[in-house]
């Protein structure tokens, strides 16, 4: 594994590595801070899948999703070097995840997000005082506008994907996750995460290690960047086409995350969009559950494969901050396997 730095974007100074050690500190960090999310089970997805699925209800964390671990984390390191404000690039829920964690701190935060991003989304980043800037679609542009900011304002950059702090957040997630399943009486054959930028991935392949687990990512069909990387042997960017699941429209896997998930992922699914509104309203039905389509793109690949990895199947429900327009369209539709 590589060495990777921990700290402050502009002055990093602590070398270290990260494994699953890391994730048992940083879930001690998190402690009292992050709510304890529920795993839910359900029989008529049980029967569906094949197999018994064990749902992590990340849609049910502050903020409205997972992120917020590692967002924590992130700021709360920089607050303690004495920094003067934040900025991040994000999709929409890393934003809201690192604009709670900056006013925790009272620090400035300013985000920039795609221009199509979901108006409830950027209502929610906001909401906490921050300011929110839009720019074009693709990870590149972001990422500029990002370095233009953090360079005029003096501020330290929470990338979602590249800083091993917001990776050991994400992890104790799944490290929960795989915990309240042995509580049960049970182990997981497997685990189920959505891919966008990697960190969920990443932190699965962190937190499973040593366990038995197989992390398995689910990534769109439109946007397959962790899929593109493995096989060009590196994080390349892709063609990204549309995909309803906007928190996972990244068009290039981190390195941090790719280089942590390439030896240690078992496979990647590639998710169509009828497959992601499927599931979606398969959680709203059967289990009474609001997740965003990214956390859905996790549960179709969970319902179409998971029988292949073993008898108890661990899905991460990474968020629940949809739009109500979306909701309202996707259980209007007929064609469904519910």
């Amino acid at each position: 594994m590589s060495d990777y730095l921990i700290g402050r974007s502009r002055t990093l100074t602590a070398d270290v590595r990260i494994d699953r050690t890391d994730v048992d500190r940083a879930r001690r960090e998190l402690a009292g801070r992050v709510w304890r999310t529920p795993v839910v089970r359900c029989d008529q997805l049980d029967a569906l899948a094949g197999t018994r699925l064990w749902l992590k209800a990340e849609n049910l964390q502050r903020g409205g999703s997972f992120k917020v671990r590692g967002a924590l984390l992130a700021v709360d390191e920089l607050a303690r070097s004495g920094s003067r404000g934040v900025v991040a690039q994000s999709t929409g829920n890393h934003a809201i995840a690192v604009a709670l964690a900056a006013r925790e701190h009272r620090l400035p935060a300013t985000f920039v997000l795609p221009s199509d991003a979901p108006a409830g989304k950027i209502r929610r980043i906001r909401a906490t005082g921050a300011e929110v800037l839009t720019v074009g679609t693709l990870l590149a542009e972001r990422v500029a506008v990002v370095e233009e900011l953090r360079e005029r304002h003096g501020y330290d950059t929470v990338d979602p994907y590249e800083n091993p702090r917001v990776v050991l957040g994400q992890a104790t997630a799944t490290a929960e996750l795989l915990a309240q399943v042995v509580a049960e009486g049970a182990r997981l054959d497997a685990v189920v995460v959505p891919v966008g930028g990697g960190s969920a991935v990443a932190g699965a392949c962190l937190a499973a290690a040593g366990s038995g687990t197989a992390v398995i990512g689910a990534e769109p069909e439109a946007v397959p960047a962790l899929t593109a990387a493995l096989r060009a042997g590196r994080p390349v960017t892709v063609s990204a086409g549309h995909t309803m699941a906007d928190g996972l429209r990244p068009d290039r896997i981190g390195a941090l995350p790719f280089d942590l998930a390439r030896p240690a992922v078992t496979s990647v699914v590639t998710v169509r969009e009828a497959a992601i509104a499927d599931a979606l309203r398969a959680a709203f039905l059967h289990v009474r559950l609001v997740i965003e389509p990214a956390a859905a793109t996790a549960l179709a690949a969970a319902l179409s494969h998971a029988a292949e990895h073993g008898g108890d199947v661990g899905v991460l429900l990474s968020g629940g901050n949809v739009e109500p327009g979306l909701i309202t369209s996707v259980l209007a539709e007929q064609d469904s396997l519910v």
